[in-house]
């Protein structure tokens, strides 16, 4: 039972809420009873549980997400954000230059691009477009 006090035109009116059944609800205005139609039925405050749903799986069965080897190799860049890999702009053996566009990463709603911090050559690519990775997961190795 919810208890309401209105003030409508200087009068002070006492309400309470009984109950509510589908879109009928028994009030009482200042000790008078009332049935109350609402337009639409009162919203149920139960929710429905829901399990969460199972992570992502290759077709091996492995995870889908990259996770950081516990030795990063010399000349990886890594990735700044948890996210999801959703361009790669260079293959093994291009020569790179310091600020160009290595790959783009989705992380929390906005795409992120992820620049080369030196000058070299693309040795090694970790990740493939729409892989998930992990914060300092190694993306590309420059040598």
């Amino acid at each position: 039972m919810k208890d309401y006090k209105f003030t409508i035109n200087g009068n002070i009116y006492k309400v309470s809420i009984t109950s509510v059944d589908d879109n009928i609800a028994n009030v009482e205005v200042n000790g008078t009873p009332y049935k109350v139609e609402m337009d639409k039925p009162a919203k149920k405050q139960i929710r429905p549980l829901t399990r969460p749903q199972k992570a992502p799986t290759t077709t091996s069965g492995e995870p889908v997400i990259s996770r950081q080897p516990s030795s990063s190799q010399p000349g990886a860049i890594k990735s700044p954000l948890p996210g999801v890999i959703l361009a790669i702009d260079v293959k093994i053996g291009d020569t790179v230059k310091r600020g160009q566009k290595l790959a783009v990463l989705e992380a929390m709603k906005m795409e992120n691009s992820i620049l080369a911090d030196r000058d070299g050559v693309v040795k090694e690519i970790k990740i493939n477009k729409g892989d998930s990775v992990l914060e300092g997961a190694d993306l590309v190795i420059i040598g």
